[in-house]
């Protein structure tokens, strides 16, 4: 009798034990959360017209080095990289996209593509048809949109590439395609164009988040006119993308400190307004002014990164790799010789 007592309470603690195993709400077996990468980014759509050109890239110890590789090494997880439609050069068309998008993939690195919906820049200052869409109305032009987006799409999915994020246009201060999409002559119209774009993305992948990105950072009153005008009429985004230079800032680069006290104030009040997380797609600093430009770079990232919940969802440098003013431009982050500059380094830092 002893002995049959003695097994039933053996059975008894063996489907006590097994039954705890088995149950979700185990707190020693529900799967913890994939933790979520803040990205600490670099813009590089010129990398390959560099290498073509023979500009040579070296690490601080003057080694020669491919660059995402190089950038990589510094602490930059994440590379964004533009498309054209047509480029005369060919350059950032969507051969060269995949090219530079297998590179980064191959390193581990996530991807953002940024959809300039041009055949060159698109800016703030500009925001020109492709060739091939010059004729177009809105409803032409919409579809136009969509397919180009996802034939894009498309193409890096059979090559295997999925990005991260995507940005439906560049820095799109009054909307793109102008002037059919200037959005303070109908935010309709620019709305209905993101909202093709939105579409095409997710007709590919679902999971991708949508980036709506504008200049200026620091700008609330642009920042809440424009989305409140794109929330007015129907478009819709996953996230809110800024771009901030504090040499083009109100005090310029001495009042860095400023400039990003203002994008972070920016930054949370899109967060509450709209339910959107943030990120700062785009920053720079004049190359020779190393010290300066780390510690403004240490100061964003940090302000980013420590927004609550995760909203703040990361902070990238355009073409940090430029050097000898390559196309005029004098915000990268490397010196003369082909070697980052110190200011890399505040992509290093935790």
């Amino acid at each position: 009798m002893k002995s049959l007592v003695q097994f039933t309470i053996l059975i008894a603690a063996l489907s006590t034990t097994i039954g705890c195993r088995n149950n979700s709400n185990n707190p020693d077996t529900t799967p913890e959360p994939e933790a979520v990468v803040f990205a600490k980014g670099a813009d590089v759509g010129w990398i390959t017209e560099m290498e073509a050109a023979g500009v040579k890239f070296y690490d601080n110890s003057g080694t020669e080095k491919e660059c995402m590789q190089l950038l990589k090494e510094k602490g930059i997880n994440s590379i964004r990289l533009r498309a054209w439609v047509n480029p005369v050069k060919g350059w950032n068309n969507t051969k060269d996209l995949v090219v530079k998008s297998k590179r980064a993939k191959n390193l581990g690195m996530k991807l953002m593509i940024d959809f300039h919906y041009s055949d060159d820049w698109a800016d703030p200052g500009k925001q020109a048809i492709p060739a091939a869409w010059a004729k177009m109305n809105l409803i032409e032009m919409q579809t136009a949109l969509f397919n180009y987006t996802r034939s894009v799409m498309d193409t890096l999915k059979l090559n295997g590439i999925n990005p991260d994020w995507v940005q439906v246009g560049n820095e799109t201060n009054d909307g793109m395609l102008w002037e059919v999409g200037r959005a303070s002559k109908s935010m309709a119209n620019f709305a209905s164009l993101i909202s093709s774009g939105y579409n095409a993305v997710k007709a590919v992948n679902p999971n991708t988040p949508v980036i709506v990105h504008l200049s200026n950072g620091h700008d609330n009153g642009l920042f809440r006119w424009m989305f409140d005008g794109l929330k007015a009429n129907g478009a819709k985004w996953d996230i809110i993308g800024m771009s901030l230079y504090p040499t083009w800032a109100q005090g310029g680069i001495d009042a860095w400190a400023t400039t990003n006290a203002k994008c972070l104030a920016n930054m949370n009040e899109m967060i509450s307004r709209y339910n959107t997380p943030v990120m700062v797609v785009e920053v720079g600093m004049p190359n020779d002014q190393p010290e300066k430009s780390k510690a403004f770079l240490t100061d964003i990232i940090t302000k980013t990164k420590e927004i609550p919940n995760g909203k703040g969802l990361g902070v990238f440098y355009w073409e940090p790799q430029s050097y000898k003013k390559w196309q005029g431009y004098g915000l990268g982050a490397f010196d003369d010789t082909g070697k980052p500059t110190i200011a890399m380094d505040a992509f290093l830092e935790k």
